[in-house]
Order: C-alpha cells, then sequence, then structure tokens
C-alpha cells in the first residue's frame, strides 16, 4: 500500500478565506485506487519556503511514497509551487507532467499555461497536479495507473525490473 501526501498550496486556503475543494479531490480519488491510501494532508501557503519545508518533510521524516501537491503551478508571481518542487527533488521525471499536458490540451488550450513538475527524492515521487478539482480528476485518474507502476520500479517492488 503506498501512502500518499497531499499539499494544497493556496493563500486563501491557508487563511480559511476559501474552502479548499482541491485537496479533498486528490484524497477522493487516491482512496477509491487500488494499493494507495491518504496519510496527510495540508494546507498551505503560496510561500516556497514552507512548501520545501512540509516535502522534505513528507519525504524524508515521514517516508511517504508519493507526494500530491494542487495549486500554485500558473503564472501568477505567487505561484511557487514548481520551483519548491525543483529544489527538494534529486531527479526530474519529466513525462508525468507532460502526459497530464497531453491529456488536457485535448480539454482546455490553457492546459499550455501549466507549469507542473514532478520528480523523484530518494524512494519518494512528487507531482504537483492542477488547481481546480475538475483538472485534478482529469488528469489525477489518467496518470496513477503509470505513477503506481513508476513506485513499483523505485521501491524494487517491481519483479521484472532489475535492481
Amino acid at each position: 500500500m503506498y501512502q500518499v501526501g497531499i499539499i494544497t498550496a493556496s493563500d486563501k486556503g491557508f487563511a480559511g478565506e476559501r474552502e479548499d475543494l482541491s485537496g479533498p479531490a486528490i484524497k477522493e480519488i487516491i482512496e477509491k485506487a487500488d494499493q494507495f491510501q491518504s496519510a496527510k494532508y495540508v494546507i498551505l501557503p503560496d510561500d516556497k519556503d514552507m512548501l520545501k519545508k512540509e516535502m522534505l518533510q513528507m519525504a524524508d521524516e515521514d517516508s511517504l511514497d508519493l507526494i500530491l501537491t494542487t495549486g500554485g503551478t500558473g503564472f501568477s508571481h505567487r505561484d511557487v509551487t514548481p520551483e519548491a518542487t525543483l529544489e527538494v527533488i534529486e531527479r526530474r521525471a519529466p513525462g508525468i507532467p507532460e502526459a497530464m499536458r497531453y491529456l488536457s490540451l485535448s480539454i482546455t488550450p490553457r492546459a499550455m499555461l501549466s507549469r507542473a513538475e514532478a520528480g523523484i527524492r530518494g524512494n519518494t515521487l512528487i507531482v504537483n497536479l492542477p488547481g481546480s478539482p475538475k483538472a485534478i480528476k482529469e488528469t489525477l485518474e489518467y496518470i496513477l495507473p503509470s505513477v503506481k507502476h513508476g513506485l513499483d520500479i523505485l521501491q524494487g517492488h517491481d519483479s521484472n525490473c532489475a535492481r
């Protein structure tokens, strides 16, 4: 069972000025999926240092297998989730956000504005998801089977993968 951490990056959500719908959307999809379990969920402001600190906590201290972020991947000056992710990961996994953008571009041309990143830190995979519940449902359900396979390989659970 893969343990999943969820981070919502939202100034208004952190301040209690807006209900977070994106984090719960991720949790709902994860809990319906085979082999995944939500282990930790936090709402943080769009602050690079706070986002980095929580990603490091989830990966290094909590030993979570997968960290899914939502929010902070657009063009606003406060959108810093990809930058925080790049400072935390050791190896990039560009195919994951490319696949999400590919799928999303068939729905809206604005998908090209996503700056989402994904990468590996130790045995933890970190993926930046979109900020809307609708886009989360579309992209997370699309990538989750491949993400599971990637985690199997990363953690040496794939019998077809020499370690």
